[in-house]
């Protein structure tokens, strides 16, 4: 965990994407320490030292977020990218991010702000929850999505923008590795909506200890049950990673948790890895084997399998799960056919389909950045 000299603490705290943090307490017996439980990892952390995310400071025995809308990214994106297939199909979200993670992937595509803790330090442009929510609007976007970094190390921006986004009539949506608590789901409540849940290399406790640092991948079920317990709507992917983590078994495991745990119409992506940051020694996957493991899932029981960066694969596609017919097809992130009925029905056998929100038809199939 980092160090900061706390003889400019005066100076820190007058900064405007510093902010008094949520979800910590005190450490009986250890005078200033406090615990951010947060994250799984509760870190315990020292007077003048960051938790492992690198954006949460210990000054003077409080805990300090210190990226309240202090954005790295703000873009308007389709909500299909998230990936949510089953989420108000082809609308538009914007997507914002700061810097920092509790994550250290070897081969996270998004390193240059996830892991600038390590690399660059603070950066960003200054936002507020109102200016984000005006943006959103202006760009005639259908919800907010808190993405591209972990957005529980932002919690606190999450939180006040979320709050807001509701009474603007917005949905909100984030894209997480599942690391945050039950605690954390708690207090979020019903402010989301939905959440894209990433598991990479299968779950596996051997590829999240090596690849990740991360030590105890199990407690990412956890959070699910909470997310589920609260209503939240849930798709669940899976980074296959050649070498470090494709295997079946893993796969199987995971397909059956979903299934016994979610629901058999629970959205399940594969997604091919391309190498990136410090794994760059790796080739992207082989379709074949996203195939492979697509195969094993559906066998288990799974309805809705899809194959993610694999653009115009077959399983890029909603199908019924009664009769097969093709409701929704896709090329990318672009919704290019809409066949359900208004009340979310097979036109073909009216079997209902897992779909939450209506259908909006203005799917953009490409990001537009805005910072």
């Amino acid at each position: 965990m980092g160090y900061i000299d706390l003889s400019i603490r005066v100076e820190i705290l007058k900064r405007p994407h510093v902010r008094e943090a949520k979800l910590w307490k005190p450490v009986e017996g250890r005078d200033g320490w406090i615990e951010c439980y947060l994250c799984h990892r509760r870190c315990l952390i020292a007077p003048g030292k960051y938790g492992v995310c690198g954006v949460r400071l210990n000054i003077d025995g409080k805990l300090y977020t210190m990226v309240y809308g202090l954005l790295t990214a703000v873009n308007i994106d389709p909500i299909e990218k998230k990936p949510l297939m089953h989420y108000y199909p082809a609308s538009s979200v914007l997507s914002i991010a700061t810097v920092g993670c509790n994550f250290f992937c070897k081969f996270c595509q998004n390193w240059e702000i996830s892991q600038s803790r390590l690399e660059k330090g603070l950066m960003g442009v200054q936002f507020t929850p109102d200016r984000i929510v005006e943006l959103a609007i202006a760009y005639d976007a259908q919800g907010i999505t808190y993405t591209y970094n972990e957005p529980t190390i932002f919690y606190e921006f999450l939180e006040d923008t979320a709050k807001l986004a509701h009474k603007k009539g917005l949905f909100n949506t984030m894209v997480t590795n599942g690391y945050m608590t039950p605690e954390t789901v708690d207090q979020l409540g019903n402010l989301m909506d939905a959440a894209t849940v990433d598991f990479k290399g299968g779950g596996s406790v051997e590829f999240y200890n090596k690849i990740m640092n991360v030590r105890d991948p199990d407690k990412i079920y956890e959070t699910l049950i909470a997310m589920r317990d609260k209503g939240w709507w849930i798709e669940i992917t899976n980074l296959v990673v050649p070498k470090y983590g494709d295997e079946e078994a893993h796969i199987r495991k995971m397909a059956r948790w979903i299934l016994e745990n979610l629901s058999p119409e629970t959205p399940f992506h594969l997604l091919r890895f391309h190498p990136d940051y410090k794994l760059t020694d790796i080739p992207w996957t082989p379709v074949a084997t996203l195939e492979k493991l697509a195969k094993i899932a559906i066998n288990e029981g799974l309805k809705h399998v899809y194959i993610g960066n694999v653009p115009g694969h077959p399983l890029e596609h909603t199908y019924c799960p009664n009769c097969g017919y093709k409701v929704i097809e896709r090329y990318g992130f672009m919704v290019t056919d809409y066949k359900l009925t208004q009340d979310g029905r097979c036109p073909r056998c009216k079997y209902k389909l897992n779909i939450r929100g209506q259908y909006i038809g203005k799917s953009i199939g490409y990001p537009i950045p805005i910072v």
